[in-house]
């Protein structure tokens, strides 16, 4: 390759806006910081010098590795070369550039291929500096199993990788159920899970109320409920007038033989299928499949909308809000938004956009070549879509107001329990931890989460409760919730803990611990009370460790803990912390009031006497708001834990048992308790029941 100096590159090889950056200087961080950008633009000169004139994509890297920042470029070398000319058209570029120590870069055959990788690798690595969907959770499909005679209707999240047909994805669960629902109605297709089914010796309720064909019983053939998951599949997949049409023709002539109880079965199909189709607020007569993405900035804040209509139906909207620099434009957001959403779900045929997008031809071919057709992606200008896109646009505006609102409210709460507990900033993550269980069984503790936007709930953590715990022991269920909490903290922080007070004299220094300029430091740990610390060590005094922050900027060490307990909850939480290192966080313990009644709490804090908040005050509401909230996930998470164990079926752990042997020993003995009580002759008699299975069976009863 014919390798040139970087000065003597010459000019038009800027001439494609689309690869170059904006060319405004930014002095004032070039002031701010001179070395550092200086040192960047040389780094990133030297890898320019080599690259190639291909599509591709590029990676920069701070000084520990970890990545600033993944972009696309139809010439690599262009690309990178507009950022060592030490031009830059926002601050946030600058200081990415000052920060960049490395840079790593994959060649691809075109630019869609670039871009479909840029995609992959964000919402892989979550680059500090590139456009974050914070809210891509995974959204819900319905889902028509194909790995079975008698084909499911199930609701489904997460990788498709089970064989079926999936339809989707749907704004809500809610969304989903409802159509289920409906669905169940029209066409009687079961929603049980295959091991329930190959487990039937009776039609169960649904069949009862003609909400399933009961095919595991036989009371309807294989090949005729194959049919009726046919149809459903047709109606899901936008032929519907076709499916309606079929059931009408059947229920008119049902009519006509006298068969009426038969018509009015396909007549209450026929309504439920009506009912999928009801409710929609907008008209999509002419827009029978597409995603409607608007996007609308208030603050220096997104809100991206969009509206999915399948079958000419509206399956709901939901608001995303992306992490974005309040320097870029909507329609740049939109586009980075737009390449990762589809990054792991399948595109319509039509894709709307609230903004012209620069790229949107580019985005049109990668979408098309992802979902292997056809996908036009397209900004409305006049006739139906334009009223689409207006309502949708009207929602992002309004979702947006609402959130910022929130925000600000939450912001005031924030400050207001930071002021009740004498704390001097207000704090950004709460935590707050309470177990639940009954008798010591089923043991669960839980920690919920909030911040400056509200609940963060994909923050909440579970605890399952050893059961070296003594049953009913609340301080050893707290102590061992905490201590597996502040422990992977501290390991997160790389910070080395000692569980043991007598241990604290010896490790309360803990040597070599890494900088962020790579040089080793000092740490003083918070030692238990009496413990020795060390105060003459010539070396660095105690620092106080970086919190860490997710792709969010939302912080991973919490400001303040609260636990739910008296006095005895408080001191067992505070030796932990203090065992852990953890005693510069403030520790409040929450005693319920008087006869158990809210407004009374009592409140236990380190270096305060006991005291209570004013009836009216809104850190109280606050509080009552977050107990509620952990205790309500607690409850809510030992609930399933029991209900699991008491589902479980014995013949579930006995290895050797499937499905087709637990339902013959079923048939034959009625129950898993006679099966428990049966002799080894009476196993062995049952037919599919081989001797080597009837002996397992009889061993793991009788040896329990």
């Amino acid at each position: 390759m014919n390798r040139e100096r970087q000065d003597d590159l010459p000019q038009d090889e800027f001439d494609d806006e689309e690869d170059a950056l904006p060319v405004e200087p930014t002095p004032d961080l070039a002031e701010a910081a001179p070395g550092a950008l200086k040192a960047g633009i040389e780094i990133i000169q030297q890898f320019a010098r080599h690259l190639p004139n291909k599509p591709g994509v590029y990676r920069m890297f701070d000084r520990a590795g970890e990545v600033l920042y993944v972009g696309k470029a139809k010439s690599l070398k262009n690309r990178v070369t507009s950022y060592a000319r030490g031009m830059a058209h926002t601050n946030a570029v600058a200081r990415m550039i000052a920060e960049t120590a490395n840079m790593e870069f994959v060649t691809t055959g075109t630019e869609t291929e670039a871009l479909l990788l840029e995609s992959n690798l964000i919402k892989q690595l979550r680059p500090r500096y590139n456009v974050l969907l914070r809210d891509d959770k995974s959204f819900p499909y319905i889902l028509l199993t194909g790995d079975h005679d008698a084909p499911a209707i199930l609701k489904h999240r997460g990788s498709r990788q089970r064989k079926g047909d999936y339809f989707g994805p749907f704004a809500s669960v809610w969304a989903v159920t409802r159509t289920i629902d409906a669905l169940q109605k029209a066409f009687l297709i079961r929603t049980c899970s295959d091991s329930f089914y190959e487990n039937r010796t009776r039609p169960c309720l649904l069949f009862q109320i003609k909400r399933c064909a009961g095919p595991c019983t036989g009371e309807i053939s294989i090949p005729d409920y194959q049919a009726l998951v046919g149809q459903a599949r047709d109606f899901l997949s936008g032929r519907s007038s076709a499916v309606k049409q079929l059931l009408s023709a059947r229920m008119q002539e049902a009519a006509e033989e006298l068969e009426f109880e038969k018509a009015a079965r396909y007549r209450d199909r026929l309504a439920a299928l009506s009912a999928v189709q009801a409710g929609q607020d907008i008209n999509t007569q002419g827009v029978e499949e597409a995603d409607v993405f608007a996007i609308d900035e208030q603050a220096g804040h997104f809100c991206v909308e969009i509206f999915f209509f399948r079958n000419h139906q509206n399956w709901g909207n939901r608001a995303l809000f992306p992490r974005a620099d309040r320097s870029l434009t909507p329609a740049e957001v939109l586009a980075s938004v737009v390449a990762q959403f589809y990054d792991d779900k399948p595109p319509p045929r039509l894709v709307l956009l609230s903004h012209p997008v620069e790229e949107i031809e580019l985005i049109g071919q990668a979408l098309s070549a992802r979902a292997g057709r056809k996908v036009e992606v397209a900004h409305p200008k006049r006739g139906e879509r334009a009223d689409l896109m207006a309502h949708a646009v009207k929602n992002a505006r309004e979702a947006l107001s609402r959130k910022l609102a929130e925000n600000a409210g939450q912001q005031s709460l924030l400050a207001a329990l930071g002021a009740a507990f004498g704390m001097e900033t207000p704090p950004r993550r709460v935590e707050v931890y309470d177990n639940s269980h009954i008798m010591g069984t089923n043991a669960v503790g839980g920690m919920i989460v909030a911040g400056p936007d509200g609940f963060m709930k994909s923050h909440y953590r579970t605890f399952n409760i050893s059961t070296d715990t003594i049953a009913g022991d609340d301080f050893g269920m707290m102590r061992e919730v905490l201590t597996r909490r502040f422990s992977r903290l501290a390991k997160e922080e790389g910070i080395s803990l000692s569980p043991h007070p007598e241990e604290a004299a010896d490790a309360a220094v803990s040597k070599d611990a890494p900088e962020s300029d790579g040089t080793s430091a000092t740490i003083l740990r918070d030692a238990p009370d009496g413990a020795p610390q060390d105060e003459g060590s010539p070396k660095k005094p105690r620092k106080a460790p970086k919190p860490r922050k997710d792709e969010d900027g939302f912080p991973s060490r919490p400001d303040l803990v609260i636990v739910d307990g008296g006095k005895g909850q408080f001191s067992a939480a505070l030796k932990i912390m203090k065992e852990l290192g953890a005693a510069d966080i403030p520790l409040v313990a929450i005693a319920k009031g008087e006869d158990r009644n809210a407004m009374r709490e009592t409140f236990h804090m380190a270096g305060r006497e006991p005291f209570k908040l004013q009836p009216r005050d809104p850190a109280l509401y606050f509080i009552q708001r977050l107990r509620d909230e952990a205790h309500r996930f607690a409850i809510g998470t030992h609930r399933a834990k029991r209900k699991r164990e008491t589902m479980k079926n014995p013949l579930d752990e006995i290895p050797g048992i499937g499905p087709s042997r637990k339902r013959a020993l079923l048939l034959h003995f009625g129950t898993v308790k006679a099966i428990q009580r049966a002799k080894l002759d009476d196993l062995m008699r049952t037919p599919g029941v081989n001797a080597a299975t009837a002996k397992a069976v009889h061993n793991f009863f009788h040896d329990a």
